[in-house]
């Protein structure tokens, strides 16, 4: 397996660009198998889990066709209606199939997700949104079994806030029968770029923005050019990066307003921030301050930057308080960035950090994505060799991500095995 060797203490200095999003593709891409024809998604990253979407789709009958950040899928041919085991074992997002099968083919067969190992993380409402839409749900081997005659409109409400099954419900709703709506539905801005997608494709949409989603079902839709929103999750860690190592850098091509709760974190721990249209720059301030956060859904503290800020909570004076109400389980880089002379302490889903004036070079093993970006921020900023193990992991979620490291003048290395 390759592997990451940093030396760090360098200051980081220039720009970054933003790749598209990868947890916007990925929904969007199952979103391609609702009409029959080509479909063209452009800004699309070069990732491990857009080329294993992409097989998944294969699998089903699609075409599909990469080149130059973009890719071309063609479902005029689709004609089977599994997701197997071998490709959906490795992605959860594999999931997502499931509403575009059964909404246009009356039936879905889809092995149970894999993904990352971050506790647990059930089907369940995806499985009650198909059955409130009228499907037979059976599981049998390790496969979730979907039929139905014709999917008809519902009101759906979520019990918590989920960004899957919010897409998963959309994507079935649009070609039920009647109206649907889905009460409790994820914000993210990943869905609102899903709906953008499916309205350009002819379907009837209102309620972005808000936790209550109004479906009209049409009875058929056209293919549509999209282009995928940048990557927020890309964006913070690159901040982190900066604020972590004392740097100025400019992050261009992404979305401010995408990023409002982790700014006002970095305003409040002491950084400079100034933002325009489709770019931040950020600069370091007098001192680094501790500052506590709680991961929340959208438009709060997004988990997939929780791993990240705690690195950078490692280095900052006094103590913070970090509270995961998303997966509580989501401190496996704990160990790891202890590895690296951080204090961190863990009481259920609260981790204690108490600040410390240096991060130490060690071997350390990536857990699973966010996790290994964290330990790669800690490497940047910590004194001497930091060896990180398992780095498959990262190649999920970031596109060339020691190559824009290195840009920005980082001594990161990949090692391949």
């Amino acid at each position: 397996m390759d592997r990451f060797l940093i030396k760090g203490g360098r200051k980081l200095s220039g720009s970054v660009a933003i790749s598209g999003s990868k947890n916007a593709t990925l929904p969007v891409m199952a979103a391609c198998l609702l009409p029959q024809g080509k479909s063209i998604l452009h800004n699309v990253p070069h990732l491990n889990d857009i080329k294993m979407m992409a097989h998944v789709l294969r699998v089903t009958g699609a075409r599909v066709d990469s080149y130059d950040h973009t890719l071309e899928i063609d479902s005029t041919h689709c004609s089977f209606f599994e997701a197997p085991y071998e490709l959906v074992s490795k992605m959860r997002a594999s999931i997502y199939v499931m509403g575009p099968l059964l909404a246009r083919f009356g039936q879905a067969k889809v092995s149970f997700p894999g993904g990352c190992a971050i506790g647990t993380r059930p089907v369940d409402m995806h499985l009650q949104a198909m059955e409130a839409l009228g499907a037979e749900i059976e599981i049998e081997h390790g496969y979730i079994l979907a039929r139905c005659k014709k999917l008809q409109g519902a009101e759906i409400n979520f019990d918590k806030i989920s960004v899957g099954a919010t897409a998963n419900a959309l994507m079935a709703a649009v070609l039920a029968e009647g109206e649907t709506t889905i009460s409790n539905a994820a914000r993210e801005p990943e869905i609102g770029s899903l709906i953008d997608v499916l309205t350009a494709m002819g379907a009837q949409i209102t309620g972005r923005d808000t936790d209550r989603l109004f479906i009209r079902g049409v009875t058929s839709l056209q293919p549509a050019v999209s282009s995928m929103i940048p990557d927020r999750i890309e964006a913070g860690t690159f901040l982190i990066a900066a604020a972590l190592t004392g740097s100025e850098i400019t992050v261009t091509s992404c979305r401010p307003e995408h990023l409002t709760s982790l700014l006002e974190k970095l305003l409040e721990a002491g950084l400079n921030i100034t933002t325009a249209a489709d770019q931040i720059i950020i600069q370091p301030g007098s001192s680094l301050k501790a500052v506590d956060i709680v991961t929340l859904p959208y438009p709060e503290f997004p988990t997939d930057l929780q791993a990240q800020f705690m690195t950078l909570m490692c280095l900052a004076q006094g103590n913070s308080r970090i509270e995961e109400t998303i997966f509580p389980d989501r401190f496996m880089h704990v160990a790891e960035l202890n590895r690296l002379d951080a204090s961190i302490t863990v009481e259920k889903n609260i981790a204690l950090v108490k600040g410390v004036p240096n991060l130490s070079g060690a071997q350390v093993m990536a857990t699973d994505l966010r996790a290994s970006a964290a330990l790669v921020l800690a490497g940047l900023a910590a004194r001497g060799e930091t060896s990180i193990a398992r780095i498959y992991h990262i190649d999920r979620g970031y596109e060339d991500i020691e190559k824009k490291l290195q840009t920005l003048g980082a001594d990161i290395r990949r090692i391949r095995a």
